[in-house]
């Protein structure tokens, strides 16, 4: 049993791609946590994705033992759209090491996770890392860590995760400075459910942070948002393989397997406690995750909807954040509606559907929710176009905002003031430091900056700027339903949900898109885009032509006009009894749309 005064629980916070991985591999190495032979760059990144793209999308936990104090490292991610997992770890830790890359500066995520810890209470170490490479300004990231964030950063510890430099006195520092778990083994017992997901071989297992007490095999737990009941069957901690141990006590990270069915009965950030503790209260912050975009996902071969839809369920196990629903389309077939944390989220998941369970697949564009208050008081929540209702019936409609902050070098906050206000944004802040670096903050409609908005703000700052952003309530807006008639038909598939303002504009954009996909059939084919019963834009597809009138050689002009005007009536027939085939790609086409 280990003496809670020397254990240290601590998370690695930082931007996307600022080494937290790789410094963890290190930290590792160090303490042993594997030999050198079992080593590989980004040891606690599980999946080929994470590999691959360079990110960490699923928090990692391992157990090491320095001296003769016992570590619990939790790698964490940071992309926003796993930002609630951060604040879960947090949580599970009493310190953190800030990461910031020498060769970066702090970045938008940096401050956001920054402020997490701090509104968490933990002990926070400022680490400057990647300080081998030659383009490295330590010195510029301590003014920037104090402008920036608010944190003292002149003993800040500059270390290489690549290398290996200064990792030892960062040990030093964790041991010295992280303050050892405050729980007491003696009182009832208590725990954090950190993270859940799904194993081949011993079915759900949790991650759990006890802070009081003791959890051990045989024991019955429950938890106390849902007040179900399960019994242990096995603890243990990650070393990062699995170790099997007899207990896990207070101040300590492990895992739990207790014979639970489905992830989604694990709701991440609740509180784990005996089957007969009605005393015991939630831990704060709990909260259960909403999916914020919205898209349709269908298999591209209509025989493959089984196995899309079995493929959807394993992946559900791991990640209980995705929500999918049934849906059918007259163009597309049978599909799922799913909801995602993001458009990363969503991007890795489509990923994962073709990688793992080669599928090929089609998605619609990504959407989000817009609450919509009736004229009967009923008040509902659509992220589907097909779900929009009458607008005869609607009192109003609110859509989700966001709150953004932004970190950009001096030079470009014009042209990046210009991209928000574009984006229907509203600008609450804007500071400058001595360091040369602004932060911009605006309010914008989530809707404006899931399509284009990161690829554009890369572009406009040359890759220097980066953002954060959180939701922020909802707001009245102006919003209508668009849809698309192909030869006057409604296509359900390509409406869309979009601001009045921006409706004409995307409309057009979205006509002319289709017009080049779709292909000329033997009559005119008009592509049109409408407002209940207003046409806001419109495209036509002109008739493939035969010459009639090649076979007449001179003559009377009747027989020439006699023969157009017979093919012409024979067009008008075409027109009334034909149907348009819509090629998939068109359906693709909503992605597409520039909105400048």
């Amino acid at each position: 049993m280990t003496e809670i005064s020397k254990i240290r629980n601590f998370s690695i916070i930082a931007h996307i791609d600022h080494g937290k991985s790789t410094l963890s591999d290190r930290i590792i190495e160090f303490c042993g946590g594997l030999e050198s032979r079992q080593m590989m760059a980004q040891v606690l990144d599980s999946m080929d994705i994470e590999r691959e793209r360079g990110i960490t999308i699923k928090s990692q936990t391992v157990r090491l033992k320095y001296k003769d104090y016992i570590f619990n490292l939790m790698d964490t991610p940071g992309h926003v759209d796993f930002g609630y997992e951060v604040s879960r770890c947090l949580a599970a830790c009493e310190g953190a090491i800030l990461l910031v890359d020498a060769t970066q500066g702090v970045e938008a995520q940096t401050v956001a996770n920054a402020y997490k810890a701090i509104d968490n209470n933990n002990e926070i170490l400022p680490v400057i890392n990647k300080i081998d490479l030659p383009s490295s300004d330590p010195e510029k990231c301590k003014k920037q860590i104090l402008e920036v964030i608010g944190i003292d950063a002149k003993n800040a510890l500059f270390v290489s995760g690549k290398t290996g430099t200064g990792v030892q006195e960062l040990l030093e520092e964790i041991a010295m400075l992280i303050p050892a778990p405050k729980g007491s083994k003696d009182a009832p017992p208590k725990a954090l459910l950190v993270d859940a997901w799904y194993d081949l071989y011993l079915g759900i297992i949790l991650l759990i942070r006890v802070l009081d007490g003791s959890f051990k095999k045989g024991d019955w737990i429950k938890m106390i948002s849902t007040q179900t009941n399960y019994q242990i069957e096995k603890v243990g901690v990650f070393t990062p393989k699995k170790v099997d141990a007899d207990e896990l006590t207070a101040g300590e990270v492990g895992f739990i397997c207790a014979n639970i069915k489905r992830v989604a009965d694990c709701n991440v950030g609740d509180t784990i406690v005996l089957k007969d503790d009605i005393k015991t209260i939630a831990l704060p912050g709990f909260k259960k995750i909403q999916p914020v975009v919205f898209s349709s996902i269908y298999s591209v071969e209509t025989e493959d909807y089984q196995i899309l839809k079995e493929a959807l369920g394993k992946l559900s196990l791991n990640d209980s954040s995705i929500t999918y629903e049934y849906e059918t389309s007259s163009a597309l077939g049978f599909g799922f509606r799913c909801g995602f944390l993001g458009v990363l989220h969503l991007e890795v998941i489509i990923e994962r559907l073709e990688r793992e369970f080669d599928l090929d697949l089609i998605t619609t564009a990504p959407g989000v929710s817009y609450e919509i208050e009736l004229r009967d008081g009923t008040l509902k929540h659509v992220h589907n176009p097909a779900d929009f209702p009458d607008p005869a019936s609607i009192k109003l409609i609110r859509e989700p905002m966001a709150r953004i902050s932004i970190l950009t070098p001096d030079e470009y906050v014009g042209d990046i003031i210009t991209l928000c206000t574009g984006k229907r944004g509203i600008q609450k802040d804007l500071n400058f430091s001595t360091t040369g670096n602004a932060e911009i903050v605006y309010e914008v409609p989530l809707a404006e900056i899931i399509f284009d908005f990161h690829d554009r703000l890369k572009s406009i700052s040359r890759g220097y700027a980066s953002f954060e952003w959180a939701l922020n309530g909802y707001a009245e807006s102006d919003i209508v339903k668009v849809s698309v008639l192909l030869n006057s038909e409604a296509v359900e598939a390509l409406s869309m949900i979009t601001h009045r303002g921006k409706s004409e504009q995307r409309s057009r954009a979205l006509c002319l898109k289709l017009k080049e996909l779709i292909p000329q059939q033997m009559f005119v084919v008009p592509i049109q885009a409408a407002i209940g019963g207003k046409i806001i834009a419109r495209e036509t597809i002109s008739a493939l032509r035969k010459d009639v009138t090649a076979k007449c050689y001179g003559g009377d002009i009747s027989r020439k006009r006699k023969l157009l005007d017979k093919q012409k009536r024979g067009k008008k027939r075409m027109k009334m009894m034909g149907s348009v085939e819509i090629p998939q790609k068109a359906f693709l086409a909503v992605l597409k749309i520039d909105d400048n």
